[in-house]
C-alpha cells in the first residue's frame, strides 16, 4: 500500500483497469454459446477430356464455386438476411431480453434502430471461408444455446434457397435464351415452306428441276423414235422409192417433229420450266438454310439445358450446427491477463513520459 500511494499512476492506470476487468468478466459478463457449422458450395463438372493428367489435377467431379460461395457469405451476413432472422426468429428481441447490460442490444450505445441492431449483429455472426479447401465456417454466438443452434440453422437454410434462386435463375436464362432460337428458327421454317408451297400453287408445278429433267428425257425418246423414223423412210427411198409406206412415215416424222418442239417449249421457252426455277432454287434454298438453323437452334437448345444442369450449385453441410452444451465466451481469464497486460504496458509508457519531463524540468 505504501508502495501504491507512492505510485499513483500504477493505482490508476493498472490496478484500477485490472479490478474492473476482473469484476465485469468475473462477476457480470454473460455467458456466451457459440454454435458452429460447416458447408461447401460446389458444382457438378464434366470430366476433364486431358486424359489421366486431367483427372488427377482435377480430382473430383465437383468444381469449387468460390464467386457463388462469397455471395452466399455476404447474404448471410446482409441487413435482408437478418430483417428475415428478425421476422422469423425474432433475433433482436433474442439479443435485448437476455445478457449483461454491456452484452446486450443496444449495450451502452442506447440505440436501438435496425442498423444499429446490424452493426451489433456483424460481431454475434461471423463466416470464415478457406479458399483452399472451400470449406466455410458459420458461427453464431448467442445468450442461449438454443437461439444460437436456431439461428445457425435458419442461416444455412437460407443460403441454400438462395444457391436455388441462383440455380433457377441461371437455369432460365441459359434455356429462355436457347428456346427464343429455337422458336426464331421454328418461325422462319413455317414462312420458307409456306412460301414454296404458295409457288407450287401459283405456278402450278411442284419441282421445276426435276420435271424439267423427266421432260428432257421424253423428248430424247421421241427424238430416238423420230430418227428410227427418219432411217425407215431413206431405208425404203432408196431399196423401193414407190412404197407406199412412205407417206405415212413422213406424216408420222412431221409430227415427231411438232412433239419435240412442243415439248423443248414447255423446258426452255418463256414461262417454261427453266424460266420458273430460279424462284423456286431461291426459295429451295431458303427452306434448307431454315431446316439447318433449325435443326442447329434445337441441338443449342439441348446442349443449354444440359449446361445449365452442369452449372448447378449445391451447400453441402459438412458439420450441421451444433447445441452447445456450456458456453466458450467470453473467455474470462485471457481477457484479465490481455487487460492486465496492456494495463502494465501502458503504465510503463507513461513512467518513461513522466520520467523524462521532470528530468527535462530539472
Amino acid at each position: 500500500m505504501t508502495w501504491l500511494r507512492k505510485h499513483p499512476l500504477f493505482l490508476l492506470i493498472v490496478v484500477v483497469p485490472t479490478a474492473l476487468a476482473l469484476l465485469y468478466f468475473g462477476l457480470i459478463a454473460s455467458d456466451t454459446y457459440v454454435s458452429e457449422s460447416r458447408f461447401v458450395i460446389r458444382s457438378p463438372q464434366r470430366q476433364s477430356s486431358a486424359g489421366l493428367m486431367g483427372a488427377l489435377l482435377q480430382g473430383s467431379a465437383f468444381s469449387r464455386a468460390q464467386d457463388d460461395s462469397y455471395s452466399v457469405h455476404d447474404f448471410m451476413l446482409s441487413r435482408d438476411a437478418l430483417h428475415e432472422l428478425d421476422e422469423k426468429l425474432g433475433v433482436i428481441k433474442a439479443y435485448s431480453d437476455a445478457g449483461d447490460f454491456v452484452g446486450r442490444f443496444p449495450g451502452l450505445d442506447w440505440d436501438r434502430s435496425f442498423e444499429a441492431f446490424h452493426r451489433y449483429w456483424q460481431k454475434k455472426a461471423t463466416v470464415d471461408f478457406d479458399p483452399n479447401s472451400s470449406i466455410t465456417v458459420l458461427r453464431v454466438r448467442a445468450f442461449k444455446a438454443a437461439d444460437a443452434q436456431k439461428i445457425n440453422d435458419m442461416l444455412l437454410t437460407m443460403g441454400e434457397r438462395l444457391v436455388n434462386q441462383l440455380n433457377e435463375r441461371s437455369r432460365r436464362d441459359l434455356v429462355s435464351f436457347a428456346d427464343r432460337e429455337v422458336k426464331l428458327a421454328e418461325d422462319k421454317v413455317k414462312d420458307a415452306a409456306l412460301a414454296m408451297s404458295s409457288f407450287r400453287g401459283r405456278q402450278a408445278v411442284y419441282e421445276p428441276d426435276r420435271q424439267a429433267a423427266l421432260q428432257l428425257q421424253g423428248v430424247a425418246k421421241i427424238q430416238e423414235e423420230l430418227l428410227a423414223t427418219e432411217t425407215q423412210i431413206a431405208q425404203l427411198r432408196r431399196l423401193s422409192p414407190s412404197n407406199p409406206q412412205i407417206p405415212g412415215l413422213i406424216s408420222k416424222a412431221e409430227t415427231l417433229r411438232g412433239a419435240i418442239a412442243a415439248e423443248n417449249a414447255k423446258v426452255t421457252g418463256s414461262g417454261s420450266l427453266s424460266a420458273r426455277a430460279p424462284d423456286f432454287q431461291k426459295l429451295a434454298l431458303e427452306k434448307e438454310f431454315a431446316d439447318r438453323q433449325l435443326a442447329t437452334a434445337l441441338a443449342a437448345s439441348e446442349t443449354a439445358r444440359s449446361e445449365a444442369l452442369r452449372k448447378q450449385l449445391y451447400l453441402e453441410r459438412l458439420v450441421r450446427p451444433n447445441l452447445p452444451d456450456e458456453s466458450v465466451e467470453p473467455r474470462r481469464l485471457r481477457l484479465i491477463f490481455t487487460v492486465f497486460v496492456l494495463s502494465l504496458a501502458a503504465w510503463g509508457v507513461v513512467s518513461l513520459l513522466v520520467a523524462s519531463v521532470r528530468e527535462h524540468a530539472d
